[in-house]
């Protein structure tokens, strides 16, 4: 059985891995170093002790990331700040490592309660991911939207309709919005359709709030700071925020979701939907909901239809394909509609 510091290092690796992976080269690097570190029962070791067995789709090692982020982005951390384009504009040269590790080593305590919070990344990428969904859905049944997003965090994705979306000379959305999302499809997009949401809440079980520094400031920290354009995406959907408010409530997914789906709401079409959410649920929350959303259907009716739309990694651990899938009742067919990049764009789009 691996000690406590070979579990926290195997964590740490996994995630280097997939940050390589996804265009963070780095955290990739500060992750594998990090990983050293822990084996060796260095400060980064200090910090996550106890966390061995944290559930695997907590994500601990980008809690952990996020917590030095956060460090950095509210200037506790200056000598670290100029390998962090988040906040420099661009990565210096030389090896981030030394400051990275004095930044943990000088800061145990506040660390430690940090990487407490759970990671809170409210990727707006992903509504471009989710938009064909929602047109397939007008599209199909000609209704108002009720709109229900589960883990929605601080509910950036809820104002989904209020972004801009472009692809070469496809295009959807406000063209005055703070949020453009470009080059959004890799090939086919979805045909357009008009969205006329008349109803949007959400839940979460840690809201954020987007309007608060304090908000921005942990929204920020779970970006990975070499990934500029998603720093641009995020300002963009802050300032959507701010003038479209959308109420989130601080409730557990399936109970909230339980009230939300009592019964029938006649002349809209309510759509359940969520991103990168499932692993997060554990298998038991997995189970529920699928059994809440198949007991709701059963009262779906033409004047009442319900939606089910997500984009899920195909397998619950979260590792697999990255694809949006949709359920519409009455009927109940499963679709598969696009692929993606977990962050969003380019969208593989196969409706």
């Amino acid at each position: 059985m691996p000690s406590q510091a070979e579990a926290i290092a195997e964590w740490l690796r996994i995630q280097s891995r997939w940050c390589a992976r996804l265009d963070s080269p780095l955290y990739a690097t500060l992750l594998d170093r990090a990983a050293t570190d822990a084996e060796a029962g260095g400060p980064v070791f200090d910090v996550l002790l106890g966390h061995a067995d944290d559930p695997r789709g907590s994500a601990l090692a980008l809690r952990f990331m996020g917590a030095v982020h956060r460090l950095v982005l509210t200037d506790a951390a200056p000598a670290l700040a100029p390998f962090y384009p988040s906040v420099s504009g661009e990565s210096a040269a030389g090896d981030p490592w030394p400051a990275f590790l004095d930044a943990v080593a000088s800061n145990l305590s506040l660390l430690r309660d940090l990487v407490e919070r759970p990671v809170q990344t409210n990727e707006v990428g992903r509504s471009a991911t989710l938009l064909g969904g929602f047109l397939r859905i007008a599209r199909e049944t000609g209704m108002p939207m009720r709109v229900l997003e589960v883990g929605c965090s601080a509910g950036l994705n809820l104002r989904w309709d209020r972004f801009r979306y472009e692809s070469g000379s496809w295009a959807w959305g406000d063209p005055t919005s703070p949020l453009r999302i470009t080059n959004v499809f890799d090939g086919a997009a979805p045909d357009p359709a008009a969205v006329d949401v008349v109803e949007r809440i959400g839940c979460d079980r840690s809201p954020i709030d987007p309007l608060t520094e304090d908000g921005r400031i942990t929204l920020m920290s779970f970006m990975w700071p070499d990934q500029t354009q998603r720093f641009s995406y995020l300002q963009g959907a802050l300032a959507v925020a701010a003038a479209h408010p959308a109420p989130v409530e601080q409730a557990d997914s399936i109970e909230w979701l339980s009230t939300r789906l009592a019964g029938p709401v006649a002349g809209v079409v309510t759509v359940v939907y969520h991103s990168i959410v499932m692993q997060y649920l554990g298998e038991d929350g997995r189970h529920r909901l699928r059994e809440l959303l198949a007991e709701a259907a059963s009262r779906a009716s033409a004047d009442a239809p319900l939606a089910w739309l997500r984009f899920e990694p195909s397998r619950p651990d979260g590792g697999g394909r990255f694809e949006v899938r949709l359920v519409l009742w009455p009927g109940g067919e499963e679709r598969l509609l696009a692929e993606s990049h977990p962050h969003g764009p380019p969208v593989r789009w196969l409706g």
